[in-house]
């Protein structure tokens, strides 16, 4: 059924709540990106939780995943319309506690959630970049971060830690700033970008290519129900499907039908399976909070992903890691199997720096790390604590 009740973006913008968001405006100090321009005017949307102790050396830098931004903890409200993505892991007496770290989170480069990225205003003409802006990579969003914890004075991180794209930034944080990264934790991600990670992300790619609505970019004066709602839907659809295990849809929704025509006795082409209105939910709940140009944009910076480009191959890469590094798989992770995880953790050891794997047991798949948070935050908090 035709929705009209979707907005062009789901981007949030200055005219919307900040909630808990502060704001690092760059001005004229450009960010240099792999495609060989700048961006100026950048903005950097960011949450901290804590305080910073006079030796400026409890700081704790987490990465986000893909569709997530800088709302780690803290309740749903003005400006944040779901509780932070790490809520239960992340604040007082828990497994990154609060009252000991402080903890910073920023939306990436490229993002909709208040830091710059497509949806934002070009300074050169007051209309949204759109199709303008520039591919970036997870490089470029390390970057940004730097300019951020330089404004914070935070000279080294205690940790820098990510779940997926997150751990990707994280490995790029350690490998480019050695010196300013006291231990890293990388849970479900991967040095290089295989294949077949590239191949799922080049089917949501298309999927928002293909609507018409998209408009090669350039939609962010659509009306109401007029934005590429349709190609965005269905990119994330196809992503869910790699977050979560087969034995987790099995378990969940089995073959149970959500809906069908009595006449037919369900089945009807259109009659859907409980399992198609769940992939409904989650591509309703993306549109309203993310914009489909950062979902492009995002998306392909993980496929670029690749910490051996430019260092001389992958093992000379992963040398540069100095800090004590903890590496998590997700037993049932069918996007980033264990394999992934564990080389990390072998190439880190090779070089006679500590390096631990832990695996979360959890029928979950991807998303583990969001969910099992007891797996995730004990190997976290042996981290934090033995430096």
């Amino acid at each position: 059924m035709q929705r009209t009740d979707y907005p062009a973006t789901g981007a949030w913008d200055s005219s919307q709540p900040a909630g808990r968001r502060q704001f690092l405006s760059l001005g004229e100090r450009a960010v240099a990106l792999d495609v060989g321009v700048t961006l100026r005017d950048v903005v950097i949307a960011y949450e901290t939780w804590g305080t910073l102790n006079a030796e400026r050396s409890n700081a704790i830098l987490v990465c986000h995943a893909w569709t997530g931004d800088s709302h780690v903890a803290g309740a749903a409200d003005e400006g944040h319309p779901t509780p932070g993505w790490w809520e239960g892991l992340v604040g007082p007496g828990l497994a990154i506690d609060t009252n000991e770290w402080f903890v910073v989170c920023s939306n990436v480069l490229g993002g909709c959630q208040g830091t710059t990225g497509p949806a934002s205003i070009h300074p050169d003409d007051g209309v949204p970049y759109g199709s303008r802006f520039p591919v970036i990579t997870v490089r470029d969003m390390v970057r940004a971060q730097v300019r951020l914890a330089d404004h914070l004075e935070v000279r080294r991180w205690h940790s820098v830690i990510g779940g997926s794209m997150g751990g990707m930034q994280a490995l790029e944080w350690a490998i480019t700033y050695p010196d300013r990264v006291a231990s890293l934790a990388v849970i479900g991600t991967c040095a290089q970008s295989t294949a077949q990670q590239i191949a799922w992300g080049a089917i949501g790619r298309r999927a928002i290519r293909l609507d018409p609505k998209w408009r090669g970019g350039d939609y962010y004066d659509a009306a109401i129900g007029d934005g590429p709602w349709e190609g965005l839907a269905i990119a994330r659809m196809v992503a869910q499907v790699t977050f979560r295990s087969d034995n987790v849809f099995t378990d969940r929704f089995g073959r149970d039908l959500a809906d069908m025509d009595a006449e037919n006795n369900g089945i009807g082409l259109w009659d859907k399976f409980e399992v198609e209105r769940y992939l409904d939910h989650h591509g309703d709940r993306l549109i309203r909070r993310f914009d489909a140009n950062s979902y492009l944009l995002i998306g392909k910076a993980m496929d670029l992903h690749d910490v051996a480009r430019g260092r001389g191959g992958l093992e000379k890469a992963m040398a540069r890691i100095t800090a004590p590094t903890l590496a998590m798989g997700i037993s049932s992770d069918i996007l980033y199997p264990v394999y992934q995880q564990r080389h990390i953790c072998e190439l880190v050891a090779r070089n006679g720096v500590r390096a631990q794997y832990a695996e979360i047991s959890s029928p979950h798949g991807h998303d583990a790390f969001l969910i099992d948070l007891p797996q995730v935050g004990a190997p976290l908090t042996k981290l934090l604590t033995s430096l």
